[in-house]
């Protein structure tokens, strides 16, 4: 039997009742965020942060870095894992922006509707809808939702988006069932919960304060 969508509400309630509130506010630069969210792709937080700071400690400005040649970037950047692959997009962003704004900033990306803004920093090499949604969330204080693996999978046993919904699809449909005050709490509690507990291979169903919203655990498939 199919179940309806669990409440967002509730949901929203519970995690910050478990966890606390999280406050809203910018954490970096919009650039500065851009080029960190491409280093964390396909790598930990921890190899991503390390790459970001021997990048800065590399290279006296955002200029130096679009001039500098693609393998002295990657040298720089080669504790964060793909480091030719993600120096040539940053490299390309970096002068993509630098060419169609003359100058290295992306704040003028507030002065548009957030769909129109999205899409200007997608057409950049290397960022995809969640790159893009992190720019906006965590530094222009925007109602973005990146959707990560852990949000993507707590998400889909929670029953808030189909379990045949590709990532792509996952940022559209959560975004618009949570309220856009609450995005970023969302994202980040969503994070936490699936890291404590809603974790991919062994999630603990039983001490989870989301199971009686929960399809996954409704349907059968709980575990301790």
């Amino acid at each position: 039997m199919k179940m309806d969508k669990p409440d967002m509400e509730q949901i929203l309630y519970l995690l910050i009742s478990e966890y606390g509130e999280r406050d809203w506010r910018p954490h970096d630069s919009p650039l500065n965020v851009l080029v960190q969210t491409i280093l964390s792709q396909n790598t930990s937080d921890a190899n991503s942060r390390r790459a970001f700071h021997s990048l800065l400690a590399s290279f006296p400005s955002w200029e130096d870095v679009a001039s500098a040649d693609v393998y002295r970037i990657a040298s720089a950047i080669k504790g964060g894992g793909l480091s030719e692959v993600k120096a040539r997009y940053i490299k390309q962003a970096l002068g993509e922006i630098w060419q169609k704004r003359g100058r290295l900033e992306l704040d003028f990306l507030n002065e548009f509707p957030l769909d129109e803004a999205r899409d200007w920093l997608k057409a950049l090499p290397g960022v995809g809808t969640k790159t893009a949604n992190c720019v906006f969330l965590f530094s222009l204080g925007r109602p973005a939702l990146p959707v990560d693996t852990h949000v993507y999978r707590v998400a889909k046993r929670l029953g808030l988006i189909d379990a045949r919904a590709t990532v792509e699809k996952a940022h559209k449909m959560l975004e618009s069932l949570v309220p856009a005050a609450k995005v970023y709490a969302f994202h980040v509690l969503m994070i936490e919960h699936g890291r404590k507990v809603c974790q991919a291979q062994r999630p603990r169903c039983l001490d989870c304060v989301l199971n009686r919203l929960c399809q996954y655990f409704q349907q059968g498939q709980r575990t301790k």
